[in-house]
């Protein structure tokens, strides 16, 4: 049985609505690489991947995405959403873009883009001084 791009785009999202950090690193490569732009430095392979993953879903427990578009193409797609959830607290809302690169069916590569100016002004904290990147 051979699953279509649309129907492994609609399955990631839902292993990211499930908050099953398993489910979602099975769908990547042993070498894959998840890099949060402006937020994190890029977590590489299976074991960083989830952990970074695991670690998203333990600071904010009620994380969600509300789909808005997908793009796909022939070894990439491309989901625009809207992220919420609640950090300390403070609930915040910010648009979401992620670029997915596939190899051989499963994703080697996931580049997130989210307006985190707009989340740390919602939330007055500095993003990146709590993530250890200032």
């Amino acid at each position: 049985m051979t699953t279509t791009l649309q129907d492994f785009a609609a399955t990631y999202s839902q292993a990211w609505a499930d908050r099953d950090p398993d489910a979602i690193v099975a769908m990547h490569t042993a070498d894959t690489v998840f890099h949060q732009h402006g937020y994190a430095e890029p977590a590489t392979g299976r074991e960083a991947v989830r952990a970074a993953i695991a670690e998203g879903f333990a600071q904010v427990p009620d994380l969600a995405f509300t789909m808005r578009r997908a793009h796909l193409g022939a070894e990439h797609f491309v989901s625009e959403y809207v992220i919420s959830g609640t950090l300390a607290g403070a609930h915040f809302e910010s648009e979401g873009i992620d670029v997915f690169t596939l190899t051989g069916g499963l994703i080697a590569r996931k580049d997130t883009y989210i307006d985190w100016l707009s989340v740390q002004r919602q939330l007055g904290a500095d993003l990146a001084a709590a993530a250890g990147l200032a």
